[in-house]
């Protein structure tokens, strides 16, 4: 599927106990765990789930996206609202061996200590689903270090287990859940990996763009709160007012390193995408301010595009300033800025971003056609520049059930080429019609009649 591909593509495998992905490689015929867990993989991969959702309904998809969001809240989340960077590899085989380290240790199994915890019956049923095997499932293990161990993974379907349970769906789910709550019991107290504590802002923002969609789309104030409370982490401790400059890191109460071009890229994402979440003014100025600041900093005047450090930075730890075009396991700076000027553009009607945004993708357009699978986030600017504009604004108290159920209409469907605005901050007269919730639906800088009611803007949508 072509979810799955796009999964593979950022490179992950699902930890089936404690929620989030695994980075791997591909062998030949097998997937071999680095057992990492990077912020930015289970951002991007949130975000892959979510539009798959939107797209088929298929609640498998926003499973998948609940866990990881699980996991990043559970594990990965600062007291203070931001989030860490990432978990290692590496952990401990055996506490009385503390030296002694091993690849993938916390997350793995061998069969006979799944039947001790789970019994014979609930043992076999789990170990269909998850593809368990007596001598351990890893194939190509070239270091020995899953001898006899399983790595969990989905070989059959829910439906398939159920089946060869001779069990319900639900009742095979209900006992899959029980026995991976069991499993995540016994695993907890297993020596966990180190984890890397650093608060970096760009892959803050991919995770606040993650948790912004996924407050959207699965209905989930939870998720509103953890993208709102790392941003305000982000403005306390990496936002320096007095030069209007974003930092890159946080660690134990120290902010360092003024931020790269991806710093400014991804928060400014995210600030929109919460914004569209809450619409809350401040999100969107301080969206505005990010690009503005990232322009002067960093954009190239004469050729475009935007160099990945400042001016400032040449002659201090730098040499020559490089503009970043590849969109590898993190899309690139001037990938984000391209999008993050469009649907500023499209907002704000302002021509200076469109600009921009414009002679980015005219600077990197050699490498859009002679090698697009390196800049697929690029690609993702460039199909935004080129589609139909839309912009869909609302008026009217954003409490009203009828406005919640418009805003449901709208976000049960994947629109990427559409930008959603409150009409305050559209900067056009467009009142609540008979004070009643309104949505103006606006196509190729025109607007149709506004609707005041779900079912009329359903229609219009579709």
């Amino acid at each position: 599927m072509l979810l799955t591909l796009r999964a593979m593509a950022k490179g992950g495998m699902n930890d089936h106990l404690g929620g989030g992905f695994h980075r791997y490689s591909v062998d030949d015929h097998w997937f071999v765990s680095h057992f990492e867990k990077m912020l930015y993989d289970q951002a991007q991969l949130a975000v892959s789930y979510l539009e798959a959702f939107q797209i088929t309904r298929d609640d498998q998809y926003a499973a998948a996206a609940r866990d990881i969001f699980t996991y990043v809240l559970r594990d990965m989340t600062d007291p203070g609202g931001g989030f860490y960077s990432a978990e290692d590899a590496d952990s401990v085989i055996d506490p009385a061996h503390p030296h002694e380290k091993g690849e993938g240790a916390f997350y793995i199994w061998s069969a006979e200590e799944i039947r001790t915890a789970l019994g014979e019956r609930t043992a076999e049923i789990f170990g269909y689903r998850y593809g368990v095997r007596e001598g351990g499932n890893v194939d190509e293990d070239p270091h020995g270090e899953f001898t006899g161990r399983n790595i969990l993974f989905e070989e059959h379907t829910l439906s398939e287990t159920a089946a060869h349970a001779g069990a319900t769906v639900e009742e095979t789910r209900a006992v899959l859940q029980r026995a991976s709550e069991k499993l995540l019991e016994i695993r907890s107290s297993r020596p966990r990996p180190l984890r890397d504590d650093k608060v970096l802002a760009a892959w803050n923002g991919l995770m606040i763009s993650a948790f912004a969609k996924g407050a959207q789309i699965l209905d989930e104030p939870r998720y509103v709160q953890a993208a709102r409370d790392a941003v305000d982490f982000l403005r306390r401790h990496l936002w320096d007012e007095s030069r209007k400059v974003l930092l890159r890191r946080h660690r134990e109460g120290e902010s360092a390193i003024d931020g790269f071009l991806d710093d400014y890229a991804f928060l400014g994402l995210a600030l929109l995408d919460l914004y569209e979440a809450t619409f809350e003014p401040a999100d969107f100025a301080w969206a505005v301010e990010l690009a503005e600041r990232a322009i002067a900093l960093f954009e190239d005047a004469e050729d475009g595009g935007f160099f990945s450090t400042s001016a400032s930075s040449i002659g201090s730890d730098l040499v020559l300033r490089l503009k970043d075009d590849y969109d590898g396991a993190e899309p690139s700076g001037n990938s984000g800025m391209a999008l993050l000027l469009l649907r500023l553009a499209r907002m704000t009607d302002r021509a200076d971003f469109r600009r921009s945004a414009e002679r980015t993708l005219q600077a990197f357009s050699s490498r859009l056609e002679e090698a697009g699978t390196g800049v697929p986030q690029m690609l993702v600017a460039h199909a935004f520049a080129l589609a139909k504009p839309r912009e869909i604004v609302l008026a009217g108290a954003a409490s009203d059930a009828v406005m919640r159920e418009m805003l449901s209409t709208i976000r049960r469907r994947f629109l990427p080429s559409t930008v959603v605005m409150r009409a305050e901050q559209a900067g056009r007269d467009m009142p609540a019609v008979g004070g009643l919730p309104t949505a103006y639906v606006c196509e190729n800088f025109a607007c149709k009649l506004p609707v005041t009611g779900v079912a009329a803007l359903d229609e219009l949508l579709e």
